[in-house]
């Protein structure tokens, strides 16, 4: 779990976050939503130790984030995985060499047992018998899934998402989707994901924390924002045809 307590940030007179609370459970795809300069990315900045806030408390299961010293944090870091926006893959090395990469930055693992669990991971994310191809010889949805694995590779209590279906057709999207939801349940992990994908917000997301301006907007789960009369929400999740058509049969129901 963590607890997010009054974060407030700005860049000289820039207020860009505004006094953000919120608890993102275990177990639970969070999904932080809103429009482009509502704060998202720098919010999920403060939430992984990239940007510190100028006020406020970060919790990870009790612990303050932000009060600890230097060693402390990097335990807590080794706790998290990443999940960025174009895959972030090191296109000279193999899908396997990619998995494997972490693990030889913070283990001393022998040989065998990283290969255990980078097979694993792979076998995971349905990619048996891709470790020896290239990012440049696999799909877009096959280096989201690479990179799904290379973020599990280290049992993370904590994973962390940035856009995971930025630039894939609606099905692949789908397919991450179930993926990210599957492995969040399976590993009770605390997973959040920083989307403007809508599929995705009312498909998975048991809770959805709605920015604006810098301030929490509203939040709930998917189902809730069926029945939300938050304008600000429903101007932001019902912009098309389809799901305005979908809000207005829920109302006559």
């Amino acid at each position: 779990m963590i607890e997010v307590k009054n974060i407030k940030k700005h860049f000289g007179d820039k207020k860009v976050l505004k006094g953000i609370s919120t608890v993102f459970e275990s177990g639970k795809a969070n999904l932080i939503i809103g429009t482009s300069g509502s704060g998202k990315t720098v919010f999920m900045k403060c939430l992984v130790g990239l940007l510190v806030p100028n006020e406020g408390n970060i919790l990870y299961d009790g612990e303050d984030f932000l009060n600890l010293n230097k060693k402390e944090r990097k335990n807590i870091r080794r706790k998290i995985g990443m999940l960025f926006q174009g895959s972030a893959l090191f296109d000279s090395m193999t899908v396997e060499e990619n998995v494997l990469f972490p693990l030889n930055m913070f283990t001393d693992w022998t040989m065998k047992e990283k290969m255990d669990r980078v097979n694993f991971c792979l076998e995971r994310v349905n990619l048996v018998g891709a470790n020896d191809k290239f990012p440049g010889e696999i799909s877009g949805g096959m280096m989201k899934r690479v990179g799904i694995a290379r973020s599990i590779v280290l049992n993370p209590k904590y994973l962390f998402c940035d856009e995971p279906n930025s630039g894939l057709d609606p099905q692949t999207s789908l397919l991450i989707d179930e993926l990210l939801t599957d492995i969040t349940k399976d590993y009770n992990i605390t997973t959040i994901i920083n989307t403007h994908d809508m599929n995705s917000v009312m498909g998975m997301g048991e809770k959805v924390v709605f920015l604006h301006q810098g301030y929490k907007d509203w939040e709930g789960s998917s189902k809730d924002i069926l029945k939300s009369d938050n304008q600000l929400l429903n101007d932001f999740i019902f912009a098309s045809d389809f799901l305005k058509a979908l809000r207005k049969g829920i109302d006559n129901m």
